[in-house]
C-alpha cells in the first residue's frame, strides 16, 4: 500500500472518529444535527497533512530540488525542504514535458506522478519496474537525483 494511501485511510478514520465524538458529544435524542465547524476542520487538517510528500528526501536535499525546480520549472513558493503541493506542480510540469506524464497539473504526488518520477529517475540509476510505488529503489534514485540538484543549484 502507498503511504499516500495510509495516510489518507488513517486521517479519515481519525477525522470520522472526531466529527462522531464532537457531533454526540452535545447531542440529544430530539436533536442529532452535525456540527458542520467540526467538519470542515478535520478536512483542512487532512490536506495539510498530507500537503508535503519527500519521498525519503532530507531537507537538505528537497531544498536542492526545489531549487531546481525554481531554475527550471516555475516554482516560485520557499525554499523550505518540505515538497509540497507548489513543488509538485512544478516537477508535474517538467514531467509532462519530458517523462510521459500525462495527468492534470495538481500538485498530487499520485501514482502517474510517481510513474513519470520513476522514468526520470532511469538516469540516476532507478532500474525498478515504472509502477507509481515509490518504494525504495525510487527513493534511492530520488536521493541520487536530489543530491545531483543540491550541489549544481
Amino acid at each position: 500500500m502507498r503511504p499516500n494511501t495510509l495516510k489518507r485511510t488513517a486521517v479519515s478514520i481519525v477525522a470520522a472518529a472526531g466529527i462522531a465524538a464532537g457531533s454526540l458529544a452535545g447531542a440529544t435524542v430530539s436533536s442529532a444535527a452535525p456540527d458542520t465547524s467540526v467538519q470542515q476542520t478535520a478536512v483542512t487538517a487532512e490536506v495539510g497533512t498530507l500537503a508535503a510528500q519527500n519521498f525519503g528526501l532530507n531537507k537538505s536535499q528537497a531544498m536542492g530540488v526545489q531549487r531546481w525546480l525554481r531554475a527550471h520549472w516555475g516554482y516560485r513558493d520557499s525554499i523550505d525542504g518540505e515538497l509540497g503541493t507548489n513543488s509538485w506542480k512544478a516537477f508535474q510540469r517538467d514531467l509532462k514535458k519530458n517523462h510521459g506524464y500525462t495527468k492534470l497539473i495538481d500538485g498530487d504526488p499520485g501514482e502517474g506522478t510517481i510513474e513519470a518520477l520513476q522514468r526520470k529517475l532511469r538516469a540516476y540509476g532507478y532500474s525498478g519496474k515504472i509502477d507509481g510505488d515509490p518504494g525504495s529503489g525510487t527513493q534511492t534514485a530520488f536521493k541520487k537525483f536530489a543530491n545531483w540538484a543540491r550541489s549544481t543549484y
